[in-house]
C-alpha cells in the first residue's frame, strides 16, 4: 500500500511541476506580448509624423492656393474701386465747376 501512496506523491509532485513550469511559460509569453505591443505602439507614435506629412502638405498647398485667390480677386476689387472712384471723381468735379460756373442748374 505504501508503493500507491508514494506513486500518486511523485506523480503529484511532477504534475506541480509540469502546472508550474505552464505558469512560468504562461508569464513569460504574456511580458513578450506587452514588450511586442509596447515597441509597436513606440513604433507608431514615431511614425505617426510621416502619416500625417503628406495630408498636412496637401492642407498647406490647398490653403496657399485659397489664399494666393483671395488675394487676386481682392487686387482685382481694389482696381475695379479705383476706377470707378477716378471715374466718379471726374464727374464730381465737372458737377462742381458747373454748378459753380452756372448757378442756375
Amino acid at each position: 500500500m505504501d508503493d500507491p501512496l508514494k506513486r500518486l506523491l511523485e506523480a503529484e509532485a511532477r504534475a506541480q511541476g509540469i502546472i508550474d513550469a505552464a505558469s512560468m511559460e504562461r508569464q513569460r509569453l504574456l511580458d513578450e506580448a506587452l514588450a511586442a505591443a509596447r515597441e509597436a505602439e513606440v513604433r507608431f507614435e514615431a511614425g505617426r509624423a510621416e502619416l500625417r506629412a503628406p495630408f498636412l502638405k496637401e492642407a498647406n498647398s490647398r490653403a496657399d492656393q485659397a489664399v494666393a485667390e483671395l488675394a487676386r480677386k481682392y487686387e482685382e476689387r481694389q482696381r475695379n474701386l479705383r476706377d470707378m472712384s477716378s471715374r466718379h471723381e471726374q464727374e464730381a468735379v465737372d458737377a462742381a465747376l458747373n454748378l459753380l460756373l452756372d448757378p442756375t442748374l
